[in-house]
């Protein structure tokens, strides 16, 4: 597993709001975020918003609640956010995720995702120790967590970790 290095030179990791439970015969794949779910996606992306926490490209799962927590970032940003939805980004691994951040040109890059995934990635890039230290529960719905690589010490540094 290979940690990326710049650019970008600040990653957003964005764990998907809270999902509704699936219907009978509904694949998790198409699960909406719930009433609270949306709630909390919206108070995120203000929450990034007013910080002045703005990706250059937001690059999102293509699963129903990863699109529904992305839209809520998309109008929070002014609606000039680039956007890609990215199939590999559902039920993959962390290399996946590391291997899509390190792919990107742009300075600052958000993905949008899921569990356990999103924790490996925040743990690979920051490191075990600090990851227990920052979110001792783990990472939570709608928690964002904003790391900027620090090219002194060629490592990763959580900066910030927001929560709805």
């Amino acid at each position: 597993m290979t940690v990326p290095l710049p650019p970008p030179n600040r990653i957003y990791l964005l764990r998907h709001a809270k999902a509704a439970q699936a219907e009978p015969g509904q694949r998790d794949f198409d699960r909406p975020l719930n009433e609270n779910g949306f709630g909390d996606a919206e108070i995120i992306a203000d929450k990034a918003a007013d910080k002045g926490y703005r990706p250059d490209l937001l690059i999102s799962s293509t699963a129903l609640r990863c699109r529904g927590t992305a839209d809520a970032v998309y109008r929070a940003m002014g609606l000039t956010l680039e956007v890609r939805y990215v199939d590999a980004l559902y039920n993959t691994t962390v290399d996946n995720y590391l291997e899509i951040i390190d792919a990107q040109e742009e300075a600052a890059v958000m993905l949008v995702g899921h569990n356990p995934t999103m924790e490996q990635a925040l743990e690979t890039l920051i490191g075990h120790d600090a990851m227990v230290s920052a979110l001792p529960g783990g990472f939570p719905t709608a928690g964002l967590a904003v790391l900027d690589f620090d090219a002194s010490a060629t490592v990763w540094h959580l900066t910030d970790f927001l929560v709805a």
